[in-house]
């Protein structure tokens, strides 16, 4: 069996980690890849985002499956231009993918479907959206309306702040295109939970719980990232919250989507804040999370090929699914500067020291391999991840396996899943 995953992140090494224990021995190819998916698999010098790239080599080399791993290719509809080729997908149509490809159409969604979500207007005119900033106050969030690499999202602590944050967006072009029209939403309070879920065009299939750390610095403060941790299970998911966020999140969304004439097919993942009143929407993605993926799939007791499949041919069904009972870990480490500007090409040290410690994965994000030797190549450059017993036993793995890695400017959030550990905590 040949599977082709396209992207090059921490989420794709993962994807092509879990791949390649799966039954079937399939042989692996991923585009662009990085350094660690080139140990598992063939790497193909094509862009993520290179859609005629990627088609061109899918319909040449005829793989047996290809699993989408980014938004940017998947909103720019490559699974559409794969399945006219006669191949076989894991991912949403362009159509679905404007869940996360556009906050404004996932707004409209919600409203139409019911789904609990923030109060928000959006704005194309500075002026305006500075003026409703005014009448509504602070805290406030200003969201970008396109993609944005995760990091689109400001929450504003005063007035000041928020118009600052207009003016990044609509006038100074701090997120390009993705930044001409903006939602501007209430604050809303609770912890936060990453819930993802397979589905088949009818079935939904909820996967286990994790909770994201998109906060720089510890403690939860500085600027928004694509991401510095995860874990998984999140207790803040309660057993009684599963069926409000199965049926009035997924449930209420995706028959609204079918209203639509939109057939999903594939992972949507819904970022919720728990509310005093319940579950709401942050965001929807449409893809597996990074680094939510990290954490979760090393707790799936099954194979992931025959999900896949499942979600293609509209077969999904719960008892596909088995857990593992550890709790799993995940912490980045990123480069200097990030998430602003950073360096690449540094050589990482310590790499099969952390991968040898009990329970330990180290899954490549930003890296590649020049003269023989890993280097830097992204902002986020690792995820180490750890399986454990206990949340504080995985927390430990993890930290121990980062203690072992070095590059140039290295740094890494020290309280991941610390809040967890703690009676009701969770970001």
């Amino acid at each position: 069996m040949k599977i082709f995953v396209v992207g090059s992140g921490g989420r794709e090494h993962a994807l092509v980690w879990k791949l390649a224990t799966d039954a079937s021995c399939p042989t692996l190819f991923c585009a662009p890849g990085n350094a660690g998916t080139a140990e598992l698999g063939t790497n193909v010098a094509i862009a993520a985002d290179d859609i005629d790239g990627i088609v061109a080599w899918a319909a040449a080399e005829r793989p047996d499956l290809t699993v989408i791993g980014p938004e940017v290719p998947l909103c720019s509809g490559v699974a559409d231009r794969l399945i006219e080729e006669g191949l076989r997908v894991f991912g949403p149509s362009k159509r679905a993918a404007q869940l996360e490809g556009s906050k404004v159409f996932a707004k409209e969604v919600m409203e139409a479907a019911g789904v609990p979500t923030a109060r928000s207007a959006t704005f194309t005119d500075s002026d305006a959206a500075k003026a409703y900033i005014r009448r509504e106050g602070a805290p406030i969030v200003i969201k970008a309306e396109g993609l944005a690499a995760g990091k689109g999202v400001t929450v504003c602590a005063s007035v000041a702040e928020a118009e600052t944050a207009v003016e990044a967006a609509m006038c100074e072009n701090a997120f390009g295109e993705a930044g001409r029209r903006i939602i501007v939403e209430e604050c809303l309070e609770g912890p936060e939970a990453s819930i993802l879920a397979l589905v088949d065009g009818e079935n939904c299939v909820l996967l286990a719980s994790s909770q994201d750390h998109k906060r720089a610095q510890d403690g939860d403060v500085g600027p928004n990232t694509g991401g510095m941790g995860a874990y998984s299970p999140a207790p803040v998911v309660t057993e009684a919250l599963w069926p409000i966020i199965r049926d009035q999140v997924f449930g209420r969304t995706l028959a609204e989507l079918r209203k639509r004439g939109i057939t999903f097919k594939g992972v949507l993942y819904a970022g919720l804040m728990l509310t005093p009143s319940g579950p709401k929407v942050l965001e929807f993605n449409t893809r597996f999370g990074d680094p939510e993926t990290q954490v979760i799939l090393p707790r799936l007791a099954v194979d992931l090929v025959p999900l896949l499949d499942a979600c293609i041919d509209g077969r999904l069904s719960e008892g596909m699914l088995r857990w593992h009972s550890a709790s799993c870990v995940t912490v980045v480490m990123a480069a200097a500067g990030y998430p602003g500007a950073y360096s690449k090409g540094d050589i990482i040290h310590g790499l099969d020291a952390a991968s040898a410690l009990d329970g330990v994965m180290v899954f490549h994000a930003g890296t590649t391999v020049k003269a023989d030797q890993i280097v830097t190549a992204g902002g986020r450059v690792l995820a180490v991840t750890a399986l454990g017993h206990t949340l504080p036993d995985a927390i430990q793995k993890a930290y121990a396996g980062a203690d072992n890695i070095r590059f140039s400017g290295c740094w890494c959030r020290r309280d991941i899943a610390a809040k967890a550990t703690q009676a009701g905590g969770g970001i």
